[in-house]
């Protein structure tokens, strides 16, 4: 199992004028460190309008300023947001292949198409296409990097003639494609594409990663037509991870970020439920349940005792990081994406875990 880097870049409040410059420049500090102690790779996610939860709005300026500091880390999407109109697949093409040229072929390419009401309303874009969105933007991205001259001619994108999108990516045939989901039925349509897995759900123990990873494995056996020119078959997955040099100051730093967040996200998801309150759910069945959780009042019990004694999230001592982590890859995780900040976790405490990761738990899965 390889270690990644996985970031949502959190901005606690109360905030000042300088306090998303802060948050980027110790994510670019982190991700050099991280780069240093042998982390495999850096994701960031995408997302808009979500105060506090997340700001990264645009990563792949950020993915670019990572490239020019590190030699070693592969730099993931975690993920592109592919429906219309985020970003359009020629657009998205043009940049992976950049960052690609740029970083030496160093991209991952993540994809998924959106599980918040902020997000889906805010750039108005109607849920029960997203899925389908999704899917012929993957196609158009794939034909952009692979096919000398290409005409986008879909339900949702169309270019009128054959044009050359330039440049082309630096791997060949293209960037490993990936595709997020929370859903079950999610993880095996991601398998049916042929692209690896990021199962994103947040707050459960690894061993109900099995279950989804099969999904997966089931969707990946039904594949007859990839959606890249090979089949990347690779599981991911993401979990609060922090390391300390003792138990205790592990726990005491930990404790209200590895909360706050399942909770916060939790309530997010549950959003997408409340916006199609009244009509069918569809492929977003999954919120419903997350609503329930928030009007039943069982996503308010949420503590840290359950999310550490559970393995929900890797908190401790490297020791104990490793106890943990071994949990994640007997599930059949092949990348453990690490939340290095969930919330508030001080700079210099994150720097410290980074470095007990690379130096103590990292080594034990080569």
């Amino acid at each position: 199992m390889k270690f990644a880097m996985f970031y949502e870049i959190p901005v606690a409040r109360p905030w000042d004028a300088e306090s998303e410059y802060r948050a980027y420049k110790n994510t670019l500090e982190q991700a050099i460190l991280g780069d240093q102690v042998g982390f495999h790779a850096f994701w960031t996610v995408e997302h808009h309008f979500l105060e506090e939860y997340s700001h990264c709005s645009n990563p792949e300026v950020l993915y670019g300023a990572v490239a020019a500091r590190t030699e070693n880390m592969r730099i993931g999407y975690g993920v592109r947001l592919l429906p219309k109109p985020y970003n359009h697949p020629i657009r998205s093409a043009e940049s992976a292949a950049v960052l690609d040229l740029l970083s030496d072929g160093r991209v991952d390419f993540g994809t998924g198409r959106s599980s918040t009401r902020a997000e889906l309303e805010g750039f108005d874009i109607d849920p029960h296409e997203t899925r389908a969105m999704w899917s012929e933007a993957l196609g158009h991205i794939v034909s952009a990097w692979t096919e000398e001259y290409y005409q986008a001619d879909g339900k949702y994108w169309q270019m009128g003639a054959p044009r050359r999108v330039q440049p082309k990516p630096l791997q060949q045939p293209h960037p490993p494609l990936w595709g997020a989901t929370s859903s079950p039925d999610g993880h095996r349509e991601i398998g049916r594409h042929g692209i690896g897995l990021c199962s994103f759900t947040v707050g459960v123990p690894p061993e109900q990663l099995v279950e989804r990873i099969d999904l997966y494995r089931q969707g990946l056996s039904e594949c007859t037509k990839p959606a890249g020119k090979f089949v990347n078959d690779q599981a991911a997955t993401f979990t609060m991870v922090h390391c300390a040099p003792t138990k205790q100051e592990a726990y005491e730093v930990a404790d209200e970020s590895f909360v706050w967040y399942p909770k916060h996200g939790g309530g997010l998801i549950a959003s997408v439920a409340e916006l199609l309150e009244g009509k069918e759910l569809g492929t977003y069945a999954y919120t419903g349940e997350a609503l329930q959780h928030r009007l039943d009042g069982s996503l308010g019990h949420l503590n840290f005792d359950y999310i550490h004694s559970s393995g929900s999230g890797i908190v401790g001592d490297p020791e104990e990081c490793i106890e943990a982590a071994r949990r994640y890859e007997a599930a059949g995780c092949d990348l453990l994406l690490c939340l290095l900040n969930p919330y508030n976790i001080p700079h210099d405490k994150v720097m410290q875990s980074i470095e007990l990761i690379g130096k103590y738990v990292i080594p034990e899965f080569k």
